[in-house]
């Protein structure tokens, strides 16, 4: 283990910079899974949608759940890079990147919301 970055993955977080406290890797760590907790939630609306079948019309319902399936999907992805990016921020002594993150993951969910509940009232 005396290679840098301790053999850990991805590399090109871990064998940037210094180790920062561990705190704030674990803050950083509990983030990133609170946004997986999130992404799951939105998978799981997609299978209670199909598995209701709710909206009844078919080409809507899949529509949404597809969406939802995407968006839950990408939401898991952006916040892998988003932990990385923190991370490495953190281990070089860099200012912390901005929050795209949440105005996506807002701005999307507005969207998914009225569709749904312009589908339901049909």
């Amino acid at each position: 283990m005396d290679e840098e970055g301790g053999g850990r993955h991805p590399a090109w977080v871990y064998d940037a910079g210094d180790e920062p406290d561990p705190r704030y890797s674990l803050a950083n760590e509990r983030t990133f899974l609170a946004w997986v907790r999130t992404s799951l939630g939105v998978l799981a609306g997609a299978v209670a949608l199909e598995s209701l079948q709710v909206p009844e019309q078919d080409g809507l319902r899949l529509v949404l759940v597809v969406a939802l399936l995407l968006f839950g999907g990408l939401t898991a992805t952006l916040s892998w890079i988003r932990w990385a990016r923190v991370e490495r921020a953190m281990r070089t002594r860099a200012p912390l990147p901005p929050f795209n993150l949440g105005i996506l993951v807002t701005a999307a969910l507005v969207v998914l919301s009225v569709l749904l509940a312009v589908t339901l009232a049909l």
